[in-house]
């Protein structure tokens, strides 16, 4: 595995059942500059991404994509009847951009947040730092596998 990631999504909106029915979908709506520069600059095709159901009961860590395009412009800001439509966006300098994500595997039990907090052995883990609220952000490759561990039990 190259670089791992997490991606945070309301299970309503696009969860990872979503993702196994599809097999594949582009990651769109991110209008953060920090997600949008991780997702632009960093992000290659390969690369190991944690699923993770924000507003979930519980929430938590529910499976495994990978990342199968790189960066291009994200069509939903120039679009005004989207959702994330940004006027300030245009063909020629698109702002915010996506990935394509492609499933892997769907946990048979989330990983909860109370249960990231209780291991220290994934302390330094973006996700657990307070106020941390980035839908994309970048995880250790180290803390990547500690929790694919957790999840298969």
């Amino acid at each position: 595995m190259r670089q791992c990631w997490l991606v945070k999504s309301e299970p309503d909106c696009y969860s990872i059942d979503d993702l196994e029915r599809d097999q594949r979908t582009f990651w769109d709506g991110v209008r953060n500059y920090q997600a949008r520069n991780f997702m632009r600059d960093q992000m290659r095709a390969g690369d190991g991404v944690l699923y993770h159901h924000s507003g979930a009961d519980p929430p938590g860590i529910v499976g495994i994509a990978r990342i199968s395009r790189e960066a291009y412009p994200d069509h939903t800001a120039l679009d005004p009847k989207a959702d994330h439509f940004d006027p300030k966006a245009s063909r020629d300098n698109p702002i915010w951009f996506m990935v394509d994500l492609e499933f892997v595997e769907k946990f048979p039990r989330v990983v909860t947040m109370k249960e990231l907090k209780e291991r220290p052995e994934l302390e330094g883990l973006p996700l657990l730092q307070r106020g941390q609220r980035l839908s994309v952000m970048p995880v250790d490759p180290r803390h990547f596998e500690i929790i694919r561990r957790l999840g298969r039990p």
